[in-house]
This record gives C-alpha cells, sequence and structure tokens, in this order.
C-alpha cells in the first residue's frame, strides 16, 4: 500500500479520529448554545407564552444546521419549554409547563427578572429538605462521608476567612451535596443539582458577602460534627440555623416578587 509522504502507519485513520472528534466537539458546541439562546429567552420572556418559532427560521437566526435546532428542541422539550406542532411550528409553552427542579431552568431564572422568586422557592425547597437530610446523614451516611464533612467544614472556615469565595463555592457545593447524599435517600440525594446552581447564582449574581457571616461558618461545623457524631437532634438544628440565615440575607430580593401558582388539573 502506497502512503502519502511522511505518514507512519495508522496515521490516515489517527487523522480521521481527530477530524470526528473536532466536529463532534463543535457539534455539541454549536448544541449548547443553541439551547442557551433559547431557552434563557423563553424563560426570561424575550419568547412569550405562545410564540411560534420555525425551525428554518433558528437555522438562519442561529447560523446552525437543522440537525443541531432540532436537537436543541428536543432539550427544550423535554424541560417542558416548548412544543412541536405539526403544520404549526415550534411553540413556546407557559412557565407552569416548565421543570422547576432543572438546574437549567434555575439557571436561566436566576438570571432574569424573576431571580428573587427563583431564590425564594429554592430557599424554602432547601429549609424544608436539608435538615430532614442532615438528621438522616446522622443515622445513616458511611463513615468516610462523615469524616469528609468534618474536613470539608474546617476548610470552608479557612476559606472563608481568607475571602476565597472561588474555593468557598466549591467547598460549599461539595458540603450540602455530601449531606444531601449521606441521608440515603435517593430523592434528596437528587436535589444535589439544584442546590448548586443556587448556591453558584448567588455568587454569580453578587449575593453572596464577600466573608461569610461567623455563625454560618460555625453552623457549617457543627452539621459537620453532629454528623459526624451521630447526633440528629444536633444535626436537624444546626441544618436549621443553616437556612434561616439564607432566608434572613435573601429575602430583600423577592419582597416584590409575586408567588407562582400551578393549575391542579382535577383530571
Amino acid at each position: 500500500m502506497i502512503r502519502p509522504s511522511g505518514l507512519s502507519p495508522g496515521a490516515g485513520n489517527k487523522g480521521a479520529v481527530g477530524v470526528a472528534t473536532m466536529l463532534t466537539t463543535m457539534s455539541t458546541s454549536l448544541h449548547h448554545r443553541a439551547v442557551e439562546h433559547l431557552g434563557a429567552r423563553i424563560v426570561g420572556g424575550a419568547l412569550p407564552t405562545g410564540h411560534v418559532m420555525l425551525a428554518e427560521q433558528l437555522e438562519d437566526e442561529l447560523k446552525v444546521s437543522r440537525s443541531v435546532v432540532r436537537e436543541a428542541v428536543r432539550v427544550l422539550q423535554s424541560l417542558g419549554l416548548v412544543e412541536t406542532i405539526k403544520r404549526v411550528g415550534i411553540r413556546v409553552l407557559p412557565a407552569h409547563r416548565w421543570n422547576p427542579f432543572d438546574p437549567l431552568v434555575i439557571r436561566w431564572r436566576l438570571a432574569g427578572e424573576g431571580r428573587g422568586a427563583q431564590l425564594r422557592s429554592l430557599a424554602e425547597l432547601r429549609s424544608a429538605v436539608e435538615p430532614a437530610a442532615a438528621e438522616l446523614a446522622a443515622q445513616n451516611a458511611p463513615e468516610k462521608l462523615r469524616r469528609e464533612l468534618v474536613d470539608i467544614s474546617l476548610a470552608m472556615r479557612d476559606a472563608g476567612h481568607a475571602g476565597d469565595m472561588a474555593g468557598f463555592l466549591e467547598l460549599d457545593i461539595r458540603f450540602h451535596a455530601l449531606v444531601l447524599s449521606g441521608s440515603g435517600n435517593e430523592m434528596f440525594a437528587n436535589l444535589i443539582g439544584q442546590v448548586t446552581e443556587t448556591l453558584t447564582g448567588r455568587t454569580v449574581h453578587g449575593l453572596m458577602p464577600t466573608h461569610p457571616e461567623e455563625a454560618a461558618l460555625q453552623w457549617h461545623m457543627d452539621v459537620a460534627r453532629a454528623i459526624a457524631d451521630g447526633d440528629g437532634e444536633k444535626a436537624r438544628e444546626a441544618a436549621s440555623n443553616i437556612m434561616r440565615e439564607t432566608i434572613a440575607d435573601l429575602s430583600p430580593s423577592w419582597e416584590d416578587q409575586p408567588r407562582v401558582f400551578i393549575p391542579v388539573d382535577r383530571g
């Protein structure tokens, strides 16, 4: 077999694999951008309920292929943001049809005018779940997880004192993920993505102090120590303290934001 000059055996295959990888990455990037662009506009209200889009129009607007548009629309459909209607187009659905637990929807809401209402819903959800998760973790968590929680709470204290907010955020996300996971309740553990978006959104949008409150740092250490000691009552109490402080800090952001009442299907 005659090979092009300078190519070793298998080099042609490697080149083909490289091109395929590059094209896959490019397609994924375009798909991600299309989802972000459309999702943020729908959640932000730029594309209101009932608005109809055509696939060919989206191709021109986003400068992407039909397959990228199709995949992006599938993602938006899975989130409850749109529906496709034959011979009509892609129609934007009302907010009560969206999946409020999906981290993407949460991220887009936190970036828009409804940030306060989204923070309120998330804070109230966390205040109901996390104290219970902390109590269950004290009863059920594996020993390794208990030790890691204590280590992370101490690292959070150090990062907070140093004003290292990027490091603190990473540790804070890990801390609350471990509490939820340590509960041994898979439904609690599946809220990790929502809590991650909440904590990240607070930091990104300037809703976290440059130095965390000393009391909050202590409460995180109290939660960790109570879980490590198997004291469910103290773990619940300390986690409740964290959430009460969180609600007190954030409540000014939602004072004028209306609550959302989802229609109940009487079937």
